[in-house]
């Protein structure tokens, strides 16, 4: 056994502890850790949730002064680092510290972005692919990214790029507090338990990874069965007191959602995160049994199209008429949504679509809203007085304009079939030079924008009214229509083929059955 000693002035200096550097053979070989196949662990039943990310970083807003503490109330704690360390205890305290590195590293790429959407960013990966190019989706902050390998031949392109070079010369790395010394760990480091785990004091469940992402960072990995993970879905995108089978179809819906989109943090080794740009997931403190016998009554069901699992988006409130996908994101359009007038056969045969013009769009939000599916959601209909001021420092925060810009007035120039807006013309006092936001962007950049639903009215030279409806952007199923069909007789089928027309209710198969 070799052993390296270190110091590092930890605690402002104040207290010296011991790096112990300890490589050894344990019963599990290391480098089976390092095997994490995300593909396999989804035929197994099981999803692996990025739970924190940016672990030791700036942006670290989990780990207490880079620390993270992981308990139990009974049984023991096992750790695994993939340098060979294996270690039980009732407690284990993790800690991050930056180690110069020997050798440092140059590190360059050409980034495109940033896009506010998985969907924009994998449409220009794969646009890059088909080029040629060795293209991967990132998400290093709070948008996604596209990068490719830097060449100096590289060729001039029709997206907006940045070139990104870095010196390497520090690593974040986790190390394993004892009494009196700290072990050096490597990843993936594999935490598990019999019982549950608490993580800074708060229950999570038994078995986690710590995984070094492709940030210099470090994310927090949860490996959780189907079912359990959406008993931690549930309660926060729908609601444990919805009517049971609305719940029913939102527990097949993000049973698909999250199958079709497990491949979104590959360049990171885990398949989904647990915000509001995967689904929202929180740890199930409380056992709701209606959530349960939701999940229980469609175990492993998923809607297929083509016999695949479906991109089964939703959101909360689609205003009264739901978007196709290539309306809402720069992507093309799947088979299975349509614009569809959300409400009683009788209310479709009144209306007519597409609805292009912002006269018929007004129309549209004149109509009384009761004669629709989840009219009572808070944002069904909105009105939102927006000033020239407001736009402008949302420009300048995403870098559009300059501080000395001002803006002169803004409307849409195109529309969806369902009447969204999906171009956005901003103009300012600089001549011939105007923004233009599409699709996506336009909520991204103005984020003060409940959906793309609605119409533009000029009150004064500076300031707008803008009369909108719904939350979200409006593909497939609505949490709030879904809700109110359930509470009118619908069960969780009809609900599914009414937002997700010509798709298929299949069990998948699970390797571990």
């Amino acid at each position: 056994m070799k052993l390296k000693f270190a110091f590092l002035n930890l605690f402002l200096g104040c207290i010296s502890l011991l790096i112990i550097n300890i490589k050894f053979t344990s019963s599990v070989k290391a480098e089976e850790l390092l095997k994490i196949e995300l593909a396999t662990e989804i035929k197994k039943g099981k999803f692996l949730i990025g739970l924190e990310q940016y672990l030791g970083g700036k942006n670290d807003r989990f780990s207490k002064k880079n620390n993270i503490n992981f308990t139990t109330d009974e049984g023991f704690l096992n750790l695994i680092s993939s340098n060979g360390i294996k270690h039980k205890s009732k407690q284990i305290n993790i800690t991050w510290v930056d180690i110069p590195i020997k050798n440092p590293k140059k590190i360059e790429r050409i980034v495109f972005g940033p896009f506010s959407s998985y969907e924009s960013a994998k449409k220009q990966a794969d646009k890059l692919k088909n080029q040629g190019f060795k293209a991967t989706v990132a998400y290093p902050n709070t948008n996604w990214e596209v990068w490719i390998p830097f060449q100096d031949d590289l060729p001039e392109f029709e997206l907006k790029n940045k070139i990104f070079r870095k010196i390497k010369d520090i690593q974040i790395t986790p190390l394993l507090r004892n009494d009196h010394s700290l072990l050096k760990l490597e990843g993936p480091i594999n935490i598990y338990a019999q019982e549950e785990i608490k993580i800074n004091g708060v229950n999570f469940g038994k078995n986690f990874y710590l995984i070094k992402d492709s940030y210099g960072t470090w994310t927090l990995v949860q490996k959780i069965e189907f079912n359990d993970y959406l008993a931690g879905v549930l309660p926060y995108e729908i609601g444990p007191n919805s009517p049971l089978e609305a719940l029913k179809a939102q527990a097949v819906i993000a049973r698909t959602w999250g199958i079709f989109n497990s491949d979104r943090f590959n360049i990171d080794k885990y398949h989904l995160c647990i915000s509001t740009q995967c689904q929202v997931y929180k740890p199930s403190k409380i056992i709701n049994k209606k959530v349960l016998k939701a999940i229980e009554a469609t175990s492993n069901l998923i809607l297929t199209y083509g016999n695949q699992p479906i991109n089964a988006f939703y959101h909360g409130s689609n205003g009264g008429i739901s978007a196709t996908a290539g309306e809402s994101w720069q992507i093309q359009d799947y088979s299975y949504f349509n614009s569809i007038i959300d409400g009683s056969k009788s209310l479709n045969k009144i209306l007519k679509l597409p609805i292009t013009s912002e006269s018929d769009l007004n129309n549209f939000l004149d109509l009384n809203k009761e004669q629709f599916y989840g009219s009572n959601h808070s944002l069904f209909r909105w009105n939102k007085k927006i000033s020239s001021l407001e736009i402008k420092e949302k420009l300048i925060q995403k870098k559009l304009i300059n501080i000395n810009d001002e803006v002169l007035d803004f409307n849409s120039i195109e529309r969806g079939s369902s009447g969204r807006v999906t171009k956005l013309e901003i103009k300012t006092n600089k001549v011939k030079k105007s923004i233009v936001l599409v699709k996506d962007d336009i909520r991204r950049v103005l984020n003060f924008l409940p959906s793309n639903l609605f119409t533009i009215n000029k009150l004064s030279d500076d300031l707008w009214l803008l009369r909108g409806g719904g939350f979200g952007h409006g593909v497939g199923l609505s949490q709030s229509g879904a809700i109110e069909m359930a509470k009118l007789g619908f069960s969780y089928e009809q609900i599914l083929n009414h937002y997700y027309r010509n798709a298929k209710l299949k069990k998948i198969e699970i390797l571990s059955q």
